[in-house]
C-alpha cells in the first residue's frame, strides 16, 4: 500500500477542483479521501491495496491519517453478482454529504451511504474490473465505509466478502481510530460526511 502526505492529497484535491475542508477556525472538518491503486490496471487483486486518508484541523494544527483499505469489491462478489447489472465499483469523484454515521447491516456503527453515488457495473466475471462509462449507474446502493475484521487487534489480508462495492478498512485498530474521528466530527458539524475517491495515478508530487 502506498501512503501519501497530507500536502499531496490537498494539492491533488485542488487540481481536481474538489472541495478540501479547512474548518474555518473550527475543529474536525474532516476530509475523508480514498485513493485507488492505479497500478493494478483494473485487475481483481482481492487485496487491501488502496488507502483511505483522513485529514482535519485540530487546535490549529493539521492532523493526517492514512489507513490500508480497499475501494474495490472482493473477488467473491465479482464472481457472485448481487445485482444483475453487475458488481459495483465506485466511480472516482467527490460525493458531497454522501454518508452518515449509522449501523452497517444493522450490526455496528459505520458510515452509511445516504445520497446517490456513481458506480461502474461489471458483470462478465473475467477477473478484471471494466470501468466503462456506458456502464455507470447512479443511486443508493449501500456503498458504505466500514471495517473488515471485527477481531480486536486483527487485520484482514484478503477482501473476499468484505466488499461488494463498499470502501473497507483492513485493520480493526485503524477502524476504531477512523470511527472516533467521525464521531468527534459529528459533534461539531452534524451527521453528514463527504467522501472523495481519487486514483493514485492522479496524485500530485
Amino acid at each position: 500500500m502506498n501512503c501519501y502526505t497530507r500536502e499531496q492529497i490537498e494539492e491533488t484535491m485542488k487540481s481536481k477542483g474538489y472541495k478540501y475542508f479547512t474548518g474555518g477556525g473550527k475543529d474536525y472538518d474532516v476530509n475523508i479521501i480514498g485513493v485507488r491503486n492505479s497500478k493494478t490496471k483494473g485487475r481483481v487483486t482481492n487485496a487491501f491495496d488502496d488507502c483511505i486518508t483522513v485529514s482535519f484541523m485540530e487546535d490549529g494544527e493539521w492532523q493526517f491519517f492514512c489507513f490500508q483499505a480497499t475501494t474495490d469489491p472482493g473477488s467473491h462478489w465479482e464472481q457472485n453478482l448481487l445485482n444483475e447489472k453487475g458488481v459495483a465499483i465506485l466511480k472516482p469523484g467527490q460525493y458531497r454529504g454522501s454518508h452518515k454515521l449509522r449501523l452497517h447491516q444493522g450490526k455496528y456503527l459505520a458510515l452509511g451511504q445516504k445520497e446517490p453515488v456513481k458506480v461502474y457495473r461489471d458483470k462478465n466475471k473475467d477477473g478484471k474490473y471494466d470501468l466503462l462509462e456506458e456502464s455507470v449507474d447512479e443511486g443508493l446502493f449501500g456503498i458504505n465505509i466500514h471495517r473488515a475484521t471485527g477481531r480486536s487487534g486483527g487485520k484482514s489480508v484478503r477482501v473476499d466478502k468484505w466488499s461488494a462495492g463498499c470502501q473497507v478498512i483492513a485493520d480493526n485498530d485503524d477502524w476504531h481510530c477512523f470511527l472516533d474521528i467521525c464521531q468527534s466530527a459529528r459533534e461539531v458539524w452534524g451527521n453528514s460526511f463527504t467522501y472523495t475517491l481519487l486514483e493514485s495515478k492522479d496524485i500530485v508530487g
